[in-house]
């Protein structure tokens, strides 16, 4: 099972990954997060992003799933290629070389949750603080899921509370673990 969390930056997309990922384990599933990989891009980001800082956000991006889908049952993604890409096609356009690859990476994914923006971004050092471009890339996104047809569940603003809850649900994955389970632990 791999889930991708997706949306503009400072959306809460990773606090989210972390809190499935610890529920996941907890219902004994081997669970890998997969961190956002732009953060670790050693070229431009945010406005002044180039074609080769995306370039090796999405390769990286797709390394990191493969590595993590190998090992592991549950792949919790602080990302999709579809959102990374989004960047490139705000500072640049879209690149007509690259869509194959979004559009066919799309697929491996078994569900895509998009977070909305509840409050404008906070410095981390690394995201841009523009409430601005913020919007223009989740507007990028939503174009973007509607080019490739990609399916999404946008998690609903008034149920922040339960958007763990709410994904895991709509996954198909339990909220806890069976009585049976429970049962044969001894617990």
């Amino acid at each position: 099972m791999k889930i991708a969390l997706i949306g503009s930056h400072g959306t809460g997309k990773t606090t989210l990954c972390f809190d499935l990922a610890a529920r996941l384990q907890r219902l004994d599933f081997s669970v890998e997060l997969v961190k956002e990989v732009a953060r670790r891009c050693p070229l431009p980001l945010n406005r002044d992003t180039t074609l080769d800082a995306q370039r090796w956000i999405l390769h990286q991006q797709i390394a990191d799933e493969l590595q993590a889908a190998g090992q592991f049952e549950a792949v919790i993604c602080d990302r999709s290629v579809l959102d990374n890409y989004a960047y490139l096609v705000a500072s640049q356009g879209a690149h007509e070389e690259l869509e194959p690859l979004v559009a066919d990476w799309l697929r491996s994914y078994d569900a895509l949750f998009k977070v909305p923006i509840l409050y404008a971004p906070r410095f981390d050092g690394t995201r841009d603080l523009s409430e601005e471009f913020q919007t223009e890339i989740d507007l990028q996104i939503d174009a973007l899921l509607v080019r490739f047809g990609a399916h999404c569940t946008r998690l609903d603003p008034a149920r922040r509370e339960r958007w763990a809850e709410d994904i895991l649900r709509r996954a198909g994955l339990p909220l806890t673990r069976s009585q049976i389970d429970l049962f044969e632990d001894g617990g």
